[in-house]
């Protein structure tokens, strides 16, 4: 493991409901070899051992993605994280969803101007084998100073260009939560 990183969901995420996840956990290896090497440990099942005392594991999910930084600056100190669960338009395939999602959209988004850092986590192809369907094609990943921030950019004219295009490769309403990071293992 080299990097591990919680994610927890604000408060104030809570006022309309609840959000589609309380907070994410990421977990960066080298190789999926490394991973699944993980896996086999006592630390692993001591970790799922605990996690079985705060988490109801029948609400968890895992994706295991490839990131492609889009817009790269460091994570503010102290500042928010927005995450969106994406699933595409139907009828798109994965190729073309996240050939769009990089090269077109990607873009757009990166200039958002109180954008501080912008990381889009494809679902490996592999999870697709099989005729399998993941629940989520992919997360967007973006990092605010604040709050305030994150408001003010939603009145931006690129921000209005990037909400325009999201039907060209999205279905509608993606869930999203807004969390503060805290770095486990740096």
């Amino acid at each position: 493991m080299r990097r591990y990183v919680q994610s927890h969901t604000l408060p104030g995420g809570y006022r309309k409901g609840e959000p589609v996840y309380d907070g994410i956990a990421e977990v960066w290896f080298d190789d999926t070899a490394a991973m699944r090497v993980l896996a086999a440990t006592p630390e692993y099942a001591a970790v799922q051992a605990d996690e079985a005392r705060f988490i109801e594991r029948s609400t968890m999910g895992l994706i295991v993605t490839e990131d492609h930084v889009v817009k790269d600056g460091p994570a503010p100190a102290g500042g928010v994280k927005n995450v969106e669960f994406l699933t595409r338009r139907p009828g798109l395939d994965v190729a073309a969803f996240q050939t769009y999602w990089r090269e077109v959209h990607g873009p757009l988004a990166a200039r958002i101007p109180v954008l501080r850092r912008y990381v889009q986590s494809h679902t490996r192809r592999a999870a697709y084998e099989g005729g399998r369907a993941p629940r989520w094609d992919g997360v967007a990943l973006t990092w605010f100073d604040d709050t305030q921030a994150m408001r003010v950019s939603a009145t931006t004219a690129e921000y209005a260009r990037v909400r325009a295009d999201e039907p060209s490769f999205l279905a509608p309403d993606p869930p999203v939560i807004i969390t503060r990071e805290h770095v486990i293992v740096g």
